[in-house]
């Protein structure tokens, strides 16, 4: 096929050919592990062009050929766009009903003498899964404050790590939350948006991570959250990935995927417990 071919839409600002896509693809599997389907096509021209318009460049070739070259800065900045943050807070809720009801009590049980509780939320976007799990415990652990606690919040695009770092949100991002448990841990704002109280804030760190790369932390993890981040991986790169997982956590700790997500030909190393909620047992 030429390079024109499903190229050129009318109307479009920039042509976006066949060689560019198939560009973009190799670029963001080598340095996401993130596989790109044709159907992603149109996402991909919208999310870029805003690239192109910031750096006043004439042209995806030349765009791409910037990125060839090297940058850091604008690396990220790519994978910062092709990179998807769609989330809200307490978003799938049975996982917070299982971690308020199963899983605190039991690792209040099992970890009594070390008083420690670790837990990952990877690819974490804009912080509202890990601040859903910080009022989880906040609210189930009556001794929280003797209890050495830990929420670990990665995610590849530094901005969305910035913005869950400050902990301010619109007020659209609650619609999953009662309103007595959003005024209880969230304070209204001059702008109508809401900033998470300190207690929250205190409980996580927000961390740059390339699932794909070096992981530079051990564990174990009582629970991790993985959630609507396997499906953007193909087969190999998931196997790798839960292997991985399944090295920083004890027989017993707990998966969380998304609810699209399967463990089925990737691990037998988790067992199904119930929707989207995997225990680890080798």
């Amino acid at each position: 096929m030429s390079s024109i071919g499903k190229s050129s839409v009318a109307g479009r600002e920039f042509a976006f050919t066949d060689q560019d896509f198939e560009q973009v693809v190799k670029l963001v599997r080598g340095h996401t592990g993130i596989a790109l389907s044709e159907s992603k096509r149109e996402l991909v021209y919208g999310r870029l062009v805003r690239r192109l318009r910031a750096l006043r460049v004439g042209s995806f070739a030349e765009y791409l050929l910037q990125l060839e070259k090297g940058g850091h800065s604008e690396l990220q900045q790519f994978c910062n766009a092709i990179t998807t943050n769609l989330t809200a807070f307490f978003r799938e809720n049975h996982h917070f009903e299982f971690l308020a009801r199963k899983l605190v009590p039991m690792v209040l049980k099992r970890n009594a003498r070390r008083r420690r509780i670790r837990i990952w939320s990877a690819g974490c976007s804009t912080g509202e899964e890990p601040y859903s799990v910080a009022i989880v415990l906040q609210e189930t652990i009556a001794e929280l404050d003797t209890w050495d606690v830990r929420i670990l919040a990665t995610d590849l695009d530094s901005n969305v790590l910035a913005h869950g770092e400050r902990g301010i949100y619109r007020e659209d991002r609650f619609e999953k939350m009662e309103s007595e448990r959003q005024r209880r841990w969230f304070t209204r704002m001059a702008s109508g948006q809401f900033a998470a109280h300190e207690q929250l804030r205190n409980m996580i760190s927000f961390k740059p991570l390339n699932l794909i790369g070096a992981w530079p932390f051990n564990g174990p993890f009582d629970l991790i959250l993985c959630r609507n981040v396997m499906i953007y991986f193909g087969r190999d790169t998931q196997r790798d990935i839960v292997e991985r997982m399944a090295e920083r956590q004890s027989v017993g700790d707990y998966l969380f995927l998304g609810h699209s997500e399967s463990l089925l030909n990737v691990s037998t190393r988790y067992a199904l417990e119930g929707q989207s909620i995997h225990r680890k047992i080798a």
